[in-house]
């Protein structure tokens, strides 16, 4: 039997995550940390549109592993020219943007991209509504023949969608 297995056996009341801290955490940080717990998936997006912005970081492919700071970069393989294989590469990752859409088809848009991402209500709306403002994401590092499908979708409604 662990520790924490005794621990919930004797209190039966949930543990709030927001009420563990780690060792060593100051306030400041754990607060910020409960803010962040504490958004909808809209506002997390938009959350990492303004760091990405602020921090000057471009955006990464999803499943893509981060390469840890210091780390060296991988060597071209021996008698391989790196620049030219990548290029020959093709793009399996891709980035779906509302650009804009029918103001007469706003509500079948907000139900399409609630339908099609597994939206609330109210983060659709958001979201469709923040397309108004310049391009909202709605899905990133997708595959081609989900964005194309996304797309049809959306077009059928009269959004302006655009796949990078």
């Amino acid at each position: 039997r662990g520790l924490c297995q005794s621990a919930l056996e004797e209190d039966d009341a949930p543990l709030d995550p927001r009420e563990i801290r780690p060792a060593g955490m100051s306030p400041k940080v754990q607060a910020l940390a409960d803010e962040i717990i504490s958004l909808s998936l809209l506002e997390v997006g938009q959350l990492t549109d303004a760091l990405k912005d602020k921090l000057g970081v471009s955006a990464m492919p999803m499943g893509m592993p981060m390469a840890m700071p210091g780390a060296m970069p991988a060597a071209p393989a021996a008698g391989g020219d790196a620049p030219a294989e990548e290029e020959k590469k093709e793009k399996t990752a891709f980035d779906v943007r509302l650009k804009g859409f029918d103001a007469a088809g706003k509500l079948k848009v907000i139900k399409e991209v609630r339908a099609l991402l597994g939206l609330g209500l109210k983060e659709s709306k958001e979201l469709v509504e923040s397309a108004a403002k310049g391009p909202a994401d709605l899905k990133l590092g997708c595959a081609k023949e989900e964005a194309e499908s996304i797309k049809e979708k959306l077009a059928a409604v009269g959004a302006d969608v655009a796949i990078e």
